[in-house]
């Protein structure tokens, strides 16, 4: 959505300051996470996320290579569908808390 109106506030210069970290965390500019936080929404800031879903998808690739070379009869795999139902738990819980569910 575009910006169309300027808002101005004035604060104490540490409170400014304190804001514009935690929108840096948040990985936010100022106005957006001011704007987030005045309608009340949730921020949730995941320090590792980047690393966090770098390993999820490596689980979802190995289990998909397990399936294959089962389905080929290479291996034998026993318990695949309870890891991927594991796996697609553990990604719908990842997914919700990064919407602020």
């Amino acid at each position: 959505m575009k910006k169309d109106i300027k808002f101005s506030t004035r604060m104490v210069s540490a409170d400014r300051e304190k804001i514009r970290a935690l929108a840096a965390k948040a990985h936010m500019s100022m106005s957006d996470y001011v704007t987030a936080c005045c309608l009340g929404k949730r921020i949730i800031v995941i320090d590792e996320q980047k690393e966090l879903l770098r390993q999820l998808k490596g689980i979802g690739s190995n289990i998909n290579r397990l399936t294959v070379l089962a389905n080929m009869g290479k291996v034998q795999v026993i318990g695949l569908e309870k890891a991927a139902g594991e796996l697609s738990e553990v990604s719908a819980a990842l997914r919700s808390v990064m919407e602020g569910r």
